[in-house]
């Protein structure tokens, strides 16, 4: 079971979508702040709108969020990208070239996760790396003729 690419799949497809799922809390809680340091500054980057040009001029927090919906549609797209391809049987060489797209994305990820981010989505987003990189590397070159 451990030496087969499906497993290591699966097991990365349900990374993705814990990662997407515990990322998603997010939006529904409000921070706890604590001092009037962290009311101030909560309440400049939610308030205050610099003129970034062009008419645009959002708050820190519209490009905070907008940013932070990216991760989770990011693992929502390859979960289920990688969930179709094994619900319809894709072969190995397809899957091993959707499976490489995905280690070099969420490599990318996973060192930007680890640079400027807290354990929690570096752990997850490690384990998506890990079980992305097993698959690839599990999975054939060629198919083999039945």
């Amino acid at each position: 079971m451990l030496k087969r690419y499906i497993f290591w799949t699966k097991a990365a497809v349900f990374f993705q979508f814990l990662s997407a799922g515990l990322h998603s809390i997010s939006f529904f809680v409000s921070p706890d702040l604590k001092n009037d340091t962290e009311r101030q500054l909560h309440e400049l980057i939610t308030t205050y709108h610099p003129e970034m040009g062009a008419g645009f001029h959002p708050s820190f927090w519209n490009l905070f969020t907008a940013l932070s919906a990216c991760f989770p549609l990011l693992c929502l797209l390859g979960g289920l990208t990688l969930g179709y391809l094994l619900w319809k049987k894709a072969s190995p060489s397809l899957m091993k070239g959707i499976l490489a797209i995905n280690v070099l994305i969420f490599g990318v990820t996973f060192v930007v996760m680890a640079l400027f981010t807290f354990p929690p989505p570096i752990i997850v987003t490690g384990l998506i790396f890990v079980t992305l990189s097993i698959a690839y590397i599990l999975t054939p070159r060629i198919e083999s003729v039945i």
